[in-house]
């Protein structure tokens, strides 16, 4: 049983003890449905393994703050242990801890100056289709509404507005078969991809600014593929590249500039997730730099906080964990920034 009247840290290290890998978060999910069924103040609604809590008291606005519950597999970092004012443990970072501080925002916010909605998900750490996140905003959009967005990702303590856009496409380079002993009457597609490499080595990335924020861009190959036999001249080599991009393009921009980059050449886009504009120019995100009192950053990634985008709810990411640290065997998190995390909240709600 979650006790949401317990400190913020300890609250985190039996939330990271409660094992929930991608796909297994019953147990962790059933323990946030009850501890919240007992805030008389929240109504509370579930959707497979996700949660959502609510306050209805007729305000302005709504702010709607979300996280995942599952983690990636346990690599041999659980039980969590506390050296100092670390919390070592699969999930601390990623994102257990800003798991927590929704979890005490919720309990403790009884008259909250904005409507508030909890969301706790499943699923993000697997392939996009399993989200929770996503299969809510496709059956119920209605309980993600609201004016503005806050995903407790790991952030290190700084405001991280908006989020990279994403693309992976297949670059094709075509040649001729023939026997490497008469190489001279085919062509060899492989070399040919070599003309495909030139045009990523001599790239030049733009480094936009979007609302206030600069981003970074990036195009490189991550995989190539190509070759028929140790005696053949290959026929065919495939590249797939990599395209982060700012949220001043959409997808449709970004698939055409890259077919500009890659022109002479097959271009064909195997999987695409669009960006998310910052949103930091809403009265409600105005207020929340405010209380954080850090400077904010452009998110060099992508993030959940495009699909709350999509559905028309400006969102930036903001958690005590340490983004570097997430999926690593040795992660962690200070419990002296958790605590600190659910103080700012507390100064932007209360």
């Amino acid at each position: 049983m979650l006790d949401l009247t317990t400190d913020v840290g300890a609250l985190t290290a039996h939330i990271v003890d409660t094992e929930s890998v991608s796909g297994s978060e019953r147990a962790l999910a059933d323990a946030i449905e009850q501890a919240l069924r007992r805030c008389d103040h929240l109504t509370v609604d579930r959707d497979g393994d996700a949660v959502v809590a609510r306050t209805d008291l007729g305000r302005e606005r709504r702010v709607v703050l979300a996280g995942h519950i599952d983690t990636v597999p346990v690599a041999n970092n659980l039980p969590s242990r506390v050296e100092g004012d670390t919390l070592y443990g699969c999930g601390t970072s990623d994102m257990k801890a800003g798991v927590a501080v929704q979890l005490r925002l919720a309990a403790l916010l009884t008259e909250p100056i904005h409507d508030l909605t909890f969301v706790f998900y499943d699923c993000e750490e697997i392939d996009a289709e399993s989200n929770g996140l996503l299969r809510l905003a496709r059956t119920r959009r209605d309980w993600l509404a609201g004016d503005f967005a806050v995903l407790l990702e790991p952030t290190g303590g700084v405001i991280e507005g908006g989020c990279q856009g994403t693309m992976r496409v297949t670059v094709t380079a075509r040649g001729a078969r023939a026997h490497s002993a008469r190489s001279w009457m085919g062509q060899n597609a492989i070399h040919g991809a070599g003309a495909i490499l030139d045009v990523l080595n001599a790239y030049e990335p733009r480094q936009p600014e979007v609302e206030g924020l600069r981003f970074q861009e990036g195009l490189n190959a991550v995989w190539v593929s190509g070759g028929v036999a140790g005696n053949v001249i290959p026929d065919e080599c495939v590249v797939t590249v990599n395209y982060r991009f700012a949220p001043d393009r959409s997808l449709a921009e970004a698939e055409e500039h890259l077919r500009e980059v890659f022109t002479g050449f097959d271009v064909a886009v195997t999987d695409a997730a669009p960006p998310a504009r910052p949103g930091l120019t809403h009265p409600a995100a105005e207020a929340f730099v405010a209380a954080i009192g850090e400077q904010p950053r452009a998110k060099l990634g992508w993030t959940d906080v495009a699909r709350m985008s999509e559905i028309g709810v400006p969102a930036v990411n903001y958690g005590p964990g340490e983004p570097t640290l997430a999926h690593t065997q040795h992660e962690h998190v200070s419990l002296a920034a958790v605590a600190e995390a659910e103080r700012r909240m507390l100064a932007w709600l209360g």
